[in-house]
């Protein structure tokens, strides 16, 4: 598998949690180290690290039935042990209140900017998701 392909399989894995619910990928996918951060499309809106992403990205999943995504217009650029990712983002589902019993139909479009090292495999180290208009 090229490095292209071994790339966009690690962000697929992150949002394939969402679809499985099986979120255990997440912690081999990010980069477990001080150097993590992401932003997100959803609050809170600042700098996270590495655990309060896994968290965050966890609650998430667990709170959207129906998930699905599509990635579109990946493009990927390669510099050595690192990566830069950028791509078009598409998220679909029904956001669940379970104390209420509820749910509200979401399509989320958006831009993701992901930043990967070789460490020795493909990491997650940076993540940045901002919503956009469909």
């Amino acid at each position: 598998m090229s490095d292209s392909e071994e790339i966009i399989h690690v962000i697929e894995a992150l949002f394939e949690a969402g679809v499985t619910k099986d979120t255990s990928a997440l912690r081999d996918i990010h980069l477990d180290d001080s150097r993590f951060s992401s932003f997100g499309d959803l609050p809170p809106y600042d700098l996270k690290d590495y655990q309060t992403t896994i968290l965050l990205e966890e609650l998430k999943f667990a709170s959207i039935s129906d998930y699905t995504y599509e990635i579109q217009e990946p493009k990927i650029s390669i510099f050595g042990d690192a990566a830069v990712v950028a791509l078009k983002l598409v998220q679909k589902g029904m956001l669940v209140d379970n104390k209420a019993f509820t749910g509200k139909h979401v399509n989320i479009g958006g831009r993701a900017t992901f930043v990967l090292v070789k460490s020795p495999t493909w990491k997650i180290a940076h993540i940045h998701i901002s919503k956009a208009d469909n």
